[in-house]
């Protein structure tokens, strides 16, 4: 065993006697690291002790492994790391920027089992065989998911998202280049009316991140309720009421799916409800709460805004069979006002690409809808031959925000 290993093991042993929680107390983790690394240095230098090289970089890499997730921590603090992944141990890669790298870290499959343990001790979701896939939040807002053989074929496929929360409002994202000023106070007026958006784009497009900025825009006296399967959102207001998913127990019992909480939530008097993604039947209940005259937000996997409009028109005929299209369509029509599409370009650059009205005529199972503002390549730009009106917009709000 090496100098490290020696050190660790010496101050696990103290946590064990003491009783300290690492997770809950890392600072005296800290302090009995720092007093065992500095003892051992000491030690070395009279004994044939192993050395233990630079003590700082010892220190932390030992308390990384005791308080943290060990060769990942300096990952998962680094802020320019958007996700991790591997598909095998000896292969861990990570992303900057929207552009995947391979790290230098090498785990094994023991220290993979270890670190997910870890990882679900707080979450308190379980990984097994007869449930080999698992979402899961950690302590500091990322989400984990797991999957374990035989539904890979032999490694365990570990993915973390760290959403690194770059923009807090829409005037973040103007800065940020992803939105220009015009479209910006376009969407502010909006959501601040009323209007209910759905946020589009394909996974790591930045549909979350748009959504949370999307919510500065709501007025400081709503009282807004949202549902997600993990915490992911953080909306800036102070009457928040959070919800999100559990899987079943191990007697199959005690599952809370995500349709459950669209109903729950509309017992909750909100003023506003977010939906942080649909994907299947909820999409059914969240139409409906919306077409109750409740203003909403919600995000779904589409390649262009006008797929995305095509998915939320499909994806309630999931939910029972006497559903149809003929109900489906004129309802989406009747709630749903904005498509937002978001993009990630090859270079990893994120932007709105299309902002698009949703009318509330439906002539032979298509809605009508308009292009407002379209990306061009350079920038998002306003069509000036596009009209849109809205009941809950007046024209003097509507050509203010688009001043």
């Amino acid at each position: 065993m090496d100098a490290v290993g020696i050190v660790e093991d010496e101050v696990r042993e103290t946590i064990r006697v003491r009783g300290i929680d690492p997770s809950a107390d890392p600072s005296s983790v800290k302090g009995l690291v720092d007093a065992a690394v500095a003892e051992y240095d000491k030690r070395s230098m009279i004994s044939a002790l192993p050395v233990l090289g630079e003590p700082t970089a010892a220190a932390t890499r030992i308390f990384h492994s005791l308080a943290g997730f060990g060769e990942l921590q300096p990952l998962l603090d680094d802020p320019q790391v958007e996700e991790i992944w591997w598909n095998r141990p000896d292969q861990v890669f990570q992303a900057r920027s929207g552009r995947a790298e391979l790290t230098s870290v090498t785990l094994t499959e023991n220290r993979v089992k270890d670190l997910v343990e870890r990882m679900l001790k707080s979450s308190g979701r379980r990984l097994d065989l007869s449930s080999p896939f698992v979402d899961a939040a950690l302590p500091d807002g990322s989400r984990l998911h797991v999957v374990i053989p035989d539904i890979t074929r032999r490694h365990w496929a570990v993915n973390i998202r760290k959403f690194i929360t770059r923009a807090h409002s829409l005037e973040d994202l103007v800065r940020r280049g992803s939105l220009t000023q015009e479209a910006a106070q376009f969407l502010a007026t909006a959501v601040a009316n009323g209007l209910n958006v759905l946020v589009s784009g394909a996974t790591g497009a930045g549909k979350t991140t748009l959504l949370n900025a999307l919510t500065s825009a709501i007025g400081p006296r709503e009282r807004v309720v949202t549902v997600e399967e993990i915490f992911e959102l953080d909306v800036p207001l102070r009457d928040v009421a959070s919800l999100q998913c559990r899987q079943a127990n191990l007697e199959g019992h005690g599952e809370i799916p995500l349709r459950r909480l669209v109903k729950e939530a509309l017992r909750m008097r909100p003023d506003r409800l977010i939906v942080g993604e649909v994907r299947e039947a909820e999409s059914l209940d969240m139409l409906i709460a919306l077409n109750s005259g409740m203003p909403g937000l919600c995000t779904i996997h589409a390649n262009s805004a006008q797929d995305a409009l095509t998915k939320i028109c499909t994806l309630p005929l999931l939910s029972a069979e006497n559903i149809t299209s003929q109900f489906i369509v004129p309802t989406v029509a009747a709630c749903i006002d904005l498509v937002v599409h978001c993009v990630r370009t090859p270079s990893g650059a994120r932007h709105v690409s299309e902002i698009l009205g949703i009318g509330s005529r439906v002539e032979s199972g298509t809605i009508e809808t308009t292009s407002l503002f379209t990306h061009d390549g350079q920038s998002l730009n306003r069509r000036e031959d596009a009209v849109f009106e809205h009941p809950k917009l007046s024209q003097s709000q509507l050509q203010g925000a688009l001043q």
